[in-house]
């Protein structure tokens, strides 16, 4: 059956599909899914292997997208419960493609597909979605040979051993972790990989899967949603916090005294520790990070690579580069050695080693990765985004001591100062980000740029 394009292009995404349940999601549009995306691995693949989340569509809709793949003749094998870079691991362990059922952080109404080909690589609008798009508009071709087979193959504990192996903590001192899971996939996983380390007093909250998020919804970006994990941190004298969003792909750390560490300095400290076992190699860092991350490989032999918003971008780059690590501000960790794929859990592994290594508490830790203030991202709407954005350019002319438009517009106003305007690509929103040497100068040039696109925005209407 053909679909029409505005409906099928409003659920495939640019990097992945994602709708809300019933309305624009169900089980016959994600069997085609399914269908197509076997057609799309067909010549380099015999099995796809399937996993998914909490949510209570998410079994209902893995095994229509496994129908799918079956009425094109591969094979499906079922993983259950998995949380993303689990379905990354399973698509690395078997090297074949792979589909997980999750929409992240997103409220549970909504529903999602995140495809990989063999060996966790992405599967993107430029590298498969499209066509995929494509063919459910059209129709998708039926097949005329036998129908694939299903299998089902727990994969949990391979997955934590193989983690650990990538990080040894067997000689750290004994740490007390308190653990938020947002009632989402890291209640699932954390046990299996944290719990089985002995230095580890693991301190759950929230670990019960329940895809209505009755707590607080699974997005630790947003910092309303880390303040149960801050008072837990302090209530239980633990050493360390760590907060995954609801399909647990990333990962937050709050410090012992209840406050958030900026994922810029995660990424500089594992990046320093990757670049410990491999002197020279590259890093790669999206343009939203701190410039500490830049600063600190260069001076610890590394090779720095710049790279746009987004984990197409940085997996194509860690492939391109054959880069050790990547980072992003929104606390994606990328591992060459987890095939060029994100885990939360890995990168809190080397976020627990370093810190049991030595006796200094967290905070002190940290500072050693901490140089600049930032901003988090600050959204606008509007209406008419590069007007808003010449408008901002035009204000600081005088001032500009760099630009690059890499994505969106990054200005360098000079002595550690910085900011980058991007404009959603799903929403009518103007996306900021602030740098500076201080929290006093980052309030200052936020309220002065977002002065100037509030003033820009009435001007326009």
């Amino acid at each position: 059956m053909s679909r029409p394009a505005e409906a099928v292009q409003r659920v495939i995404k640019a990097y992945d599909v994602r709708g809300l349940v019933g309305t624009e999601l169900d089980e016959q549009f994600v069997s085609e899914v399914g269908a197509a995306f076997a057609r799309l691995v067909r010549a380099d693949a015999t099995q796809v292997v399937v996993g998914h989340d909490m949510r209570s569509s998410s079994p209902g809709l893995a095994n229509a997208f496994a129908d799918g793949v079956l009425t094109q003749g591969l094979d499906v094998v079922r993983i259950g419960l998995a949380s993303t870079d689990q379905l990354y691991f399973a698509s690395g362990l078997l090297d074949c493609p792979g589909a997980m059922f999750t929409a992240s952080h997103n409220p549970s109404a909504y529903n999602g597909i995140k495809l990989c080909r063999a060996g966790a690589k992405p599967v993107g609008k430029d590298t498969g979605l499209t066509t995929i798009s494509d063919e459910i508009i059209a129709g998708v071709p039926g097949y005329d040979g036998p129908r694939g087979s299903i299998s089902d193959r727990d994969v949990l504990d391979d997955y934590g051993r193989f983690l650990r192996s990538l990080v040894d903590i067997g000689a750290a001192r004994p740490l007390t972790v308190a653990v938020d899971a947002g009632n989402g996939m890291a209640g699932h996983t954390a046990p299996a990989v944290l719990g089985a380390i002995g230095s580890i007093t693991l301190k759950p909250l929230y670990f019960e899967l329940d895809g209505t998020f009755p707590n607080h919804e699974a997005n630790p970006l947003d910092p309303a949603n880390l303040v149960d994990l801050q008072s837990y941190v302090l209530e239980t004298g633990a050493d360390i916090g760590l907060a995954f969003d609801g399909d647990a792909d990333r990962c937050f750390v709050v410090d012992e005294k209840g406050q958030a560490v900026s994922p810029s300095a995660v990424t500089a400290l594992v990046a320093a520790r990757e670049l410990g076992r491999e002197i020279g190699a590259t890093v790669i860092h999206n343009l939203i990070t701190s410039r500490a991350v830049p600063e600190l490989v260069t001076e610890r032999g590394g090779t720095p690579v710049r790279s746009r918003v987004g984990h197409s971008y940085i997996k194509g780059l860690m492939a391109e580069t054959g880069a050790i690590f990547g980072g992003e501000h929104s606390a994606h960790y990328y591992f060459r050695d987890f095939w060029g794929a994100d885990s939360g859990m890995l990168a809190a592994l080397h976020v627990l080693a370093a810190l049991g290594e030595q006796h200094r508490p967290l905070s002190d830790m940290m500072s050693d990765y901490q140089r600049y203030e930032a901003s988090g991202e600050v959204n606008f709407t509007v209406t008419d985004a590069p007007a808003i954005v010449d408008s901002v350019l035009q204000a600081f002319s005088s001032r500009v001591q760099g630009i690059d438009h890499l994505d969106g517009v990054t200005v360098d106003l000079g002595d550690g100062s910085w900011f980058n305007l991007r404009m959603s690509n799903t929403e009518p929103l103007l996306r900021l980000n602030v740098e500076a040497r201080t929290t006093e100068d980052v309030a200052a040039l936020v309220d002065e740029i977002g002065t100037q696109i509030t003033s820009g925005t009435k001007e326009l209407t």
